[in-house]
């Protein structure tokens, strides 16, 4: 089989998949336009085998046009003229993959894969076309075409850093690669790179099914992974990693044979058959009750909620109030969310706000639901795109502001304005004295801030910079 070259950008190789819907374009007239000219002229400037060593607009010659153009009809198995016809004009109209046809190697350059046999995945921004199970359930079936063919075992987790980022995102998502809207690029994803994860991103305007209707996700899931695991398109019609979309049957769906001498070429055949993989229930996450008290207890998250305390671990809640301390499952509270990485509560504004993953939801402080219009992307609070996950979040009732930390910086939001202070992201350990490097949890309580990392916890006073005692997350939850 033959494959597309990769694309180079910003230092790093991305793959642009754009998968066409059903789509005929109209009849062009002979002779061809000036228009059709120009577009053609782009067409093989854009995606020839040339645009890899210059990846830049430009003019080319008639002689490198005719090649090129001659390369790109062989590829799609066109009448190889070296002319501008009504056929190839067609072909150059219809949305199309964002990677150059031609191709000289069978994987990518290097032959690039994965070093070690299980590889962890992580989906952190969900599609509202689908519920969570079952974009879960069709994700692990996805991965599960090529566990089922190579030694690779394949894992979701749930919080952390995976070596595979998957989310749905709409247009400009913060890779460098914005989505052309509905109908266009259906998705894209980074093969395997020495010491680096990769991602799988899909278009949020396409609509996403696991029927023949609109874009069915495990086929375009399956083409993706087989990216993230070092395989380039293909040039035989029937295999999965054909540039075009094309639906087929997934009842009983295999990895069809063209895809599956390609992984094994790179991963050796798996010998011992892998059991089917777990399907997601609904409740998994196992309960964190044993840990209540627990010296060593690490909250996900923390909020002040009205009168009372949440406590997050784990996809479910601890609730203290004045009648005692109860243990909620997420997911039965707020049905879209499922593991809470922080928390943060704005009085006046009777709102909470919850955040997982790439995204957060507004809760009324009030009637205890989501408000209208969430979940919104962390882009909407003015964090860039290269953050996806909110380690810790607290309102201080002193300044009005909002402190959001991620990794070992923290931002500083303005609820007033709705907007990013400017000046940030600011280092934790340097402007927080004495807490460490990073903050798991944090809440505002008795004019304090509690900020927890790890089992620890400083109460913090933000006015004179200082941390006033040291505590354990485990004595908020009666334990002593």
């Amino acid at each position: 089989m033959n494959h597309c070259s990769m694309r180079s950008l910003a230092g790093f190789w991305i793959l642009l998949l754009g998968w066409p819907a059903l789509f005929h374009a109209a009849p062009v007239s002979s002779p061809v336009s000036p228009e059709d000219e120009v577009l053609a002229e782009r067409f093989i400037s854009r995606y020839s085998d040339d645009w890899l060593t210059n990846p830049s607009p430009r003019r080319i010659s008639k002689r490198s046009f005719t090649e090129n153009l001659k390369s790109m009809q062989s590829f799609y198995g066109l009448e190889v003229t070296g002319a501008l016809n009504n056929e190839t004009l067609e072909l150059m109209k219809r949305p199309r993959c964002g990677v150059p046809d031609v191709s000289r190697y069978i994987h990518y350059e290097g032959r690039p894969k994965w070093l070690k046999k299980q590889i962890t995945y992580r989906i952190t921004r969900y599609t509202p076309d689908l519920t969570r199970l079952t974009a879960d359930a069709t994700i692990a079936q996805a991965f599960q075409l090529y566990s089922d063919v190579v030694p690779l075992d394949f894992k979701q987790i749930r919080s952390g850093t995976a070596d595979i980022e998957i989310y749905f995102a709409a247009g400009e998502h913060g890779d460098f690669n914005s989505f052309d809207g509905k109908n266009g690029e259906l998705a894209h994803a980074i093969h395997p790179q020495k010491g680096k994860g990769g991602f799988v991103h899909f278009d949020e305007d396409e609509t996403w099914t696991v029927t023949n209707e609109d874009f069915n996700l495990l086929l375009v899931a399956a083409h993706e992974i087989g990216h993230s695991l070092g395989l380039e398109h293909s040039k035989d019609s029937s295999a999965l990693l054909f540039p075009s979309y094309q639906y087929v049957d997934t009842n009983g769906y295999k990895l069809p044979d063209d895809d599956r001498r390609g992984i094994q070429a790179l991963y050796g055949p798996r010998e011992v058959p892998t059991p089917k993989p777990e399907r997601p229930t609904e409740d998994p996450f196992p309960s964190p009750e044993d840990e209540q008290c627990n010296r060593t207890l690490v909250f996900d998250a923390a909020t002040s909620f009205r009168e009372d305390l949440f406590f997050f671990k784990n996809g479910y809640y601890w609730r203290k109030s004045s009648e005692g301390i109860d243990l909620t499952k997420v997911n039965s509270k707020w049905s879209e969310i499922y593991i809470v990485d922080a928390a943060y509560e704005v009085p006046h504004k009777n709102a909470v706000y919850l955040f997982e993953g790439a995204q957060y939801w507004g809760i009324k402080a009030d009637s205890e639901t989501v408000m209208s219009g969430y979940p919104q992307p962390l882009t909407n609070l003015g964090l860039p795109p290269s953050v996806t996950q909110v380690d810790a979040a607290v309102y201080e009732s002193t300044t009005k502001k909002t402190f959001i930390f991620s990794g070992s910086q923290y931002w500083r939001y303005d609820d007033g304005s709705n907007q990013m202070d400017p000046g940030y992201p600011r280092d934790i350990k340097k402007d927080f004295p004495g807490i460490g490097s990073r903050v798991d949890a944090a809440f505002e309580n008795y004019g304090n801030l509690f900020l927890s990392n790890g089992p620890r916890q400083s109460e913090y006073n933000l006015a004179c910079r200082k941390v006033m005692r040291v505590l354990l997350n485990y004595g908020w939850l009666g334990c002593y």
